[in-house]
């Protein structure tokens, strides 16, 4: 299977149906169990959800039983969101969050903490876009920005080991910073960020701060990864304390051209705006790793083999950068990635993303990201 992720392999064009799929097993060992020797971590994102519930959460034993057998790290898919737990200003609804807490650390498990602060008027609470800042909009901002990162910080700060503090403030199109009415009462968007990593590091002092963002490797999206790289040099000069880029890694495949081209066109300025990061001492973790197939031929085999060739490319880039410590997929099986929803695919057939198919068997994926903490270099 290593064969794969060899730069030669990848370099020669050869089409996408004709590439060596991988071929996989039934391991032994986890993930996880393989990371762990290589001082890394592998996790997954999960759920709440009544017993028995057809989810992807540690309710659905068939689901848990992924999370048990290759995870040492998860996250609250939804569950952490402003949504999710701040139905008004006043009032914090942590009762499914607390449970998956629990569960966790019932199975040895880390937990990260996403999000403290998710940038996007879209994904803002109602309460919180129409709220009125009064006549004393900084101090108001400061107050409810402040509850809400205090509050779980100090309930939470010694059990979780990393929040995204900030998720997605930079707009994928132009690279500039987005405003909301929360940024625009702070009196900009930089005071608002400042704000919400001091007032983090104040609380959980020993918690990993991360800026959480897509940046996707994909071409055209070069203003973004420069919006990133400037956000992350602005925090450098005024000393804020984010520690860690979070690399979200949604990536996809167009289903044209060859994998060996589309690597070779996107290594160069990729591994550029790695190499940038880390040069401002900035730590990496990938935490949201999946492979939209949503143009990809219907052949599940065909398809899998596409995803665990292009999957390899992009982990083998990945691994070879020692800030790099945890990765985390945002979800183990093809019954439950959101892609399903966010992109369809006109088949009618599910995305195949995750290391899982929707029968909760391990796929050629699952084999490849196992393979790339193995070959890995220790941390």
């Amino acid at each position: 299977m290593t064969d794969i992720t060899r730069r030669g392999l990848l370099g020669a064009g050869a089409a996408l149906a004709t590439l060596p799929f991988p071929a996989f097993a039934q391991a032994v060992e986890g993930i996880n169990a393989v990371a762990k020797t290589k001082g890394m971590r592998f996790g997954s994102c999960f759920a709440w959800g009544p017993p028995g519930a057809d989810r992807g959460s540690f309710a659905n034993p068939k689901y848990a039983e992924l999370l048990k057998r290759d995870c040492g790290i998860l996250v609250p898919e939804n569950e952490f969101k402003w949504q999710a737990i701040r139905p008004d200003a006043k009032t914090f609804n942590l009762d499914h969050f607390s449970d998956m807490l629990d569960y966790a650390e019932a199975n040895g498990m880390a937990m990260r903490g996403h999000t403290l602060l998710w940038h996007k008027t879209q994904y803002f609470p109602k309460w919180l876009n129409e709220h009125d800042f009064g006549a004393s909009p900084v101090k108001e901002a400061e107050k409810i920005l402040g509850q809400h990162i205090r509050t779980l910080c100090k309930l939470y700060g010694s059990r979780i080991v990393s929040f995204d503090v900030v998720n997605e403030t930079v707009e994928e199109g132009t690279g500039a910073l987005r405003t909301s009415s929360l940024s625009k009462a702070f009196g900009g968007t930089e005071a608002m960020l400042d704000f919400a990593y001091h007032t983090a590091r104040a609380h959980a002092p020993g918690v990993e701060l991360v800026y959480n963002d897509y940046m996707s490797w994909e071409p055209g999206n070069d203003g973004h990864r420069l919006g990133v790289l400037k956000l992350l040099e602005g925090f450098r000069k005024r000393g804020i304390p984010c520690d860690t880029l979070g690399v979200q890694s949604h990536i996809g495949l167009t289903g044209d051209g060859t994998v060996g081209a589309l690597v070779n066109r996107q290594e160069k300025p990729w591994r550029t705006f790695l190499d940038s990061a880390t040069q401002m001492g900035y730590k990496l973790a990938v935490t949201e790793f999946d492979v939209d197939d949503h143009l990809l031929p219907t052949d599940a085999k065909l398809r899998d083999g596409i995803v665990a060739n292009y999957a390899a490319a992009y982990l083998e880039i990945m691994f070879s950068y020692q800030q790099l410590r945890d990765v985390l997929a945002w979800g183990m099986c093809d019954r439950f990635t959101w892609l399903n929803g966010f992109k369809p695919r006109k088949d009618k057939t599910l995305q195949r993303a995750t290391p899982y198919n929707d029968q909760y068997q391990s796929k050629a994926l699952h084999g490849v990201i196992r393979d790339a903490f193995a070959g890995a270099a220790a941390r």
